[in-house]
């Protein structure tokens, strides 16, 4: 075993480290946030050496940006003493020297004044700055909120496969531009074809708050049928059991979908609200509350909101949605508006429970993401799996009985 291996095992085996070698004061929360911290920056200081590779053009001109810089300043400074501390309180070394080497290597390579190495826009980018940015802001918002309010209260923050849902966020960080290419080329094709500038017009002209309510309605109601389908469908549902094969419900889980079902998936709900004519303002403030809703519905999180479920989706809907029990089959779909699935008879919301566990009866998917990227392309598939086939088999009234 190389020292390479040994050393990236031991990192692990102290970030999935045990409850009673994580409590306050043993130095594990400060090495791991130091840890953190410390491969953020230097992911950051290697987006700002090579810009046109690594950076989205959105977020590009936050390089000249002094409180950007600032940040960048801090979040290093902060890594440094957080695996310091580790360091001086952990009798396991490895996470705070893992923590300290990713900060001391972004000072080398420049740290918040780095500067470009390689000029000029490349065709095509990376968008490793966006990985950056994304797992900072959903873990910062929702990890502490999961922490006081969990629903599975021993679950941990570093829970089993935990590395294969960040290279999830990972892998459609990077390929960010095409993935946006492929989602919006359906509905580029359309308006070429149909330019609708009347009506384009007449919804682009509506009030802000009618547009918002109007776009999380239509692209639900295609989103509903999308999912429902990858359901229903055998060779559909290979790709979506990607995403259903996660056996634990956190902020990362939403983020552990097929590659192709993304692009399906996005591409036919974007539809809708590119076609119709809706505002930029209100598109970017809808792409931007669905990126949050899709994390705050999969969150390990135990709160009830039993009126407001009624309106909106909640994680209680949703983990039903993920729920391992038969009677969770085929149900919830929706991801804004329940009234969706009470319509067309796919609601299943028990008062006062939630599921048993998560997953697939089974487990067919394999752990990992290349065998569960070549998951769908199996000659063998594992029907017996399959909310399709399962729901053929069990009494219509499993159904009836989670109705409220």
């Amino acid at each position: 075993m190389s020292k390479i291996h040994e050393a990236r095992l031991k990192l692990r085996g102290e970030l999935e480290a045990p409850p009673a070698l994580r409590r306050f004061g043993t130095g594990w929360a400060s090495g791991a946030l130091g840890l953190v911290f410390g491969i953020a920056g230097l992911l950051l200081v290697i987006s700002f050496r090579a810009p046109g590779l690594f950076t989205m053009p959105e977020v590009r001109g936050l390089e000249g940006n002094a409180w950007f810089r600032l940040g960048l300043h801090v979040l290093l400074i902060g890594a440094f003493a957080l695996s310091t501390l580790s360091l001086a309180l952990r009798p396991g070394k490895i996470l705070g020297t893992s923590g300290i080497t990713a900060t001391l290597l972004a000072a080398l390579l420049g740290g918040s004044r780095a500067t470009a190495l390689v000029p000029g826009v490349m065709p095509m980018f990376l968008g490793l700055d966006w990985f950056v940015l994304n797992v900072l802001f959903t873990g910062v918002l929702f990890i502490p909120i999961e922490s006081i309010f969990p629903q599975k209260a021993d679950q941990a923050i570093f829970r089993e496969e935990w590395r294969e849902d960040l290279f999830y966020y990972l892998v459609s960080s990077l390929m960010v531009q095409v993935l946006t290419f492929l989602t919006f080329a359906p509905a580029k094709s359309i308006l070429a074809i149909a330019p609708l500038t009347g009506v384009r017009a007449w919804i682009g002209a509506l009030p802000f708050f009618v547009q918002f309510l109007a776009i999380m309605f239509l692209t639900d109601l295609v989103q509903y049928w999308v999912h429902r389908a990858f359901h229903r469908i055998p060779w559909l549902w290979k790709f979506h059991a990607v995403h259903h094969s996660a056996q634990s419900m956190d902020w990362m889980a939403g983020a552990r979908m097929h590659f192709l079902e993304i692009f399906a998936l996005r591409s036919m709900t974007v539809i809708p609200m590119y076609v119709l004519g809706f505002s930029d303002l209100v598109m970017h403030s809808y792409i931007f509350l669905v990126y949050l809703y899709s994390t705050f519905v999969h969150a390990n999180l135990n709160w009830r909101l039993s009126l407001i479920e009624r309106i909106l989706v909640t994680p209680r809907f949703h983990h039903w949605h993920h729920g391992i029990e038969k009677e969770a089959i085929d149900v919830n779909f929706s991801i804004h508006f329940p009234l969706i699935d009470r319509l067309f008879g796919t609601y299943f919301l028990p008062k006062s429970k939630w599921p048993n566990g998560y997953g697939i009866q089974g487990h067919p998917v394999p752990k990992g993401y290349l065998a569960q990227f070549k998951y769908p392309f199996r000659r063998q598939a594992t029907l017996l799996s399959s909310p399709a086939v399962a729901a053929e088999q069990r009494p219509l009234e499993s159904k009836e009985s989670g109705k409220e």
